[in-house]
């Protein structure tokens, strides 16, 4: 069985053995490289950044739903770490749901997780027409990202409130970045993956064994909803919307260091 691209990076010296593995999974769109601003203030400890089904180097690789992505995951994570290896889980957006999904069904119980970090990673939804709504929501997206130039559809896909506090300088640099895309491959990804098909998440998730810490951008009002009323812990990054990681690099690899320093 195939594994996904990733990328490891050890931790500068060898005083950090005894430390967590930290593995990163990106957005939509996204890519190891995504984690790069981050990791320059992570040096201390070892990093593992994995390129998702239809992204990056990972772009020719396809996952048919939640379960398979999640699989592929965990084959890659086996592949590079020893199985008692203790890591760190830590998702975005797209990368956090399938965290949370992974951890919720059982897919990371053959490695040692230690701690589930989430950045502006949605539950799922509550009911059959916000369902219904929004399929038909990631249906017409995908059409466009299957069928149009992928800059034209990134100008409107980052218009999205979700994106609001994006200046129109960030928001032009994402369009340039994200363009490297193949437009099928995302379509594919966000068929396979579409919130409409996740089960809500958050019961499961507070009867996991192990913590999770939930991080969002002050800015990010929908998901700091979200963030606040689930009962998680939350960490409110300040200065920062929808994407705290490439917004505010150090300030999100603070909040990493903050459950990893408590269970010491």
């Amino acid at each position: 069985m195939s594994v996904l691209y990733s990328v490891y990076t050890p931790a500068e010296t060898d005083l950090n053995q005894d430390r967590p593995v930290l593995v990163f999974l990106h957005g939509l769109l996204g890519s190891c490289d995504d984690w790069s601003k981050t990791l320059t203030h992570l040096r201390d400890f070892p990093c593992l950044t994995i390129d998702l089904c239809g992204h990056g180097h990972s772009s020719e690789q396809r996952c048919t739903d939640f379960d398979d992505g999640c699989a592929q995951i965990a084959r890659t994570i086996a592949s590079r770490l020893a199985p008692a290896q203790p890591l760190v889980l830590i998702g975005y957006s797209l990368g956090g749901r399938l965290a949370m999904y992974g951890a919720v069904h059982g897919a990371w119980s053959a490695l040692n997780v230690t701690t589930l970090v989430i950045e502006g990673g949605n539950f799922g939804l509550h009911d059959e027409s916000a369902r219904q709504a929004r399929w038909q929501q990631d249906q017409a997206w995908a059409n466009r990202f299957a069928s149009e130039p992928i800059a034209d559809v990134l100008i409107s896909w980052y218009q999205q409130p979700v994106f609001s506090s994006l200046n129109d300088e960030q928001r032009q640099d994402l369009i340039t970045r994200r363009s490297d895309n193949l437009g099928a491959d995302i379509a594919a990804m966000m068929r396979a993956t579409s919130l409409a098909l996740q089960p809500d998440l958050l019961p499961a998730l507070k009867t996991q064994p192990i913590p999770i810490q939930y991080i969002c951008g002050e800015r990010d009002q929908k998901f700091r909803q979200l963030a606040e009323s689930s009962g998680l812990p939350t960490q409110i990054v300040l200065q920062a919307g929808h994407n705290v990681h490439q917004e505010r690099p150090e300030a999100f690899a603070q909040c990493l260091r903050t459950p990893l320093a408590q269970q010491r």
